[in-house]
Order: C-alpha cells, then structure tokens, then sequence
C-alpha cells in the first residue's frame, strides 16, 4: 500500500506536469494561431494596399489613355480643317487668276459683231467657262438690283436717283465670285443713294 502511495504522489504529479504541458502547448498553438491571423492580417492589408496602389496605377494610365485619344482625335480634326482650308484657298487662288480671262469673254460679248459664227464661239467658250466655275463650286455674287453688302460688293461710284432704292446697287463694272462662303473677288458696283 505503501508503494501505491507513492506511486500515486508521482503519478499525480505526472499527471499534473502533463497537464500543464498540454496547457502550455494549448496556449502555444494558440498563440501561434493568433500570430497567423496576424500575419494574415497584415498579408492581406498589404495585399489591399497593393490593390488600391495598382487601382490607382491603372486609373492614372487609363486617363492618360484617353487624354491621348482625346489629343489624337483633336490633332485628326484639326489636321482635316487645315487640309480643307488649304485647299479651298488654293482652289481660290487659281480661280482668281482665271477670272480676267472671264472678263475679257464677258466684254468680247457686249461688243457688237457682224459674224455670227464668231459671236457663237464666245458665246460657247464663255458658257463652258462658267460651267467649269460652277462644277469648282464658284458661284457670281448676285449684285444688280441688290441692296450694297460691303462684305461682297465693292462700291466705285454713287449716284443719286430717286427712282431706286436706298443703297441699290444700279449698275456692276466688275462680276464678283464666291467659292463657298469665302469671297473670291468681290463685285465692283454703282451705288444709289
């Protein structure tokens, strides 16, 4: 009996220190859990940090994206105004060396002839010669009996007559031609009143 007294003192002991073992590797494991949703914590704020940096990354290069788009775009545009607006004077340009040839037929017209076939020659030339500025897109600025633009018209004389309006134009020395809404020449006019 005797030794079972003192096999139980040491078992009990045994008992205990494997308790507190089990406590102490309990609380181990414990620990090492929460030091693993720390980590893991911080993992993922870290990981979320990355996220947000390259979200802003991502936006900072798409906007850049679209302002270059958006440059380009403009750049295309105003590319095909220059090209059109450099072709549209350079249409002007050549027409207007063109129209004292228009003024000499025109003359040639008002001249009498005796020689019809002569006089329908003009007439044919002059005809194709207008045809060929109405295909260009060249049109006469409308003068005789208009009232005075001086963003079309030309004013050389004036001339009072009660008879016509104020600022009508009454007589046209010189034709005046547009190309579009550009004013190629303008028309040299009489003005009453």
């Amino acid at each position: 009996m005797n030794e079972d007294k003192k096999e139980t003192p040491q078992s009990e002991e045994s008992e205990e220190v494997s308790k507190q073992a089990e406590t102490v590797e309990a609380e181990v494991v414990e620990t090492e859990k929460k030091a693993e949703k720390k980590d893991r914590k911080k993992d993922k704020k870290k990981e979320a940090d990355k996220s947000e940096e390259l979200e802003k990354q991502l936006a900072a290069a798409n906007d850049k994206y679209l302002r270059i788009c958006a440059e380009y775009d403009n750049y295309r545009r105003r590319s095909q105004k220059e090209k059109d607006a450099l072709y549209g004077d350079i249409k002007a340009d050549t027409v207007q060396k063109f129209l004292p040839v228009y003024d000499n037929l025109e003359r040639a017209l008002k001249q009498g002839t005796e020689d019809e076939a002569y006089r329908k020659g003009v007439e044919m030339i002059m005809t194709q010669f207008t045809g060929t500025l109405e295909k260009l897109g060249v049109t006469a600025i409308e003068s005789l009996g208009q009232t005075f633009d001086p963003s079309l018209h030309n004013a050389v004389m004036h001339v009072d007559d009660e008879t016509k309006g104020e600022n009508e134009i009454v007589e046209v020395f010189q034709q005046g031609f547009k190309l579009g809404d550009k004013v190629i020449r303008f028309a040299m006019v009489k003005v009453a009143n």
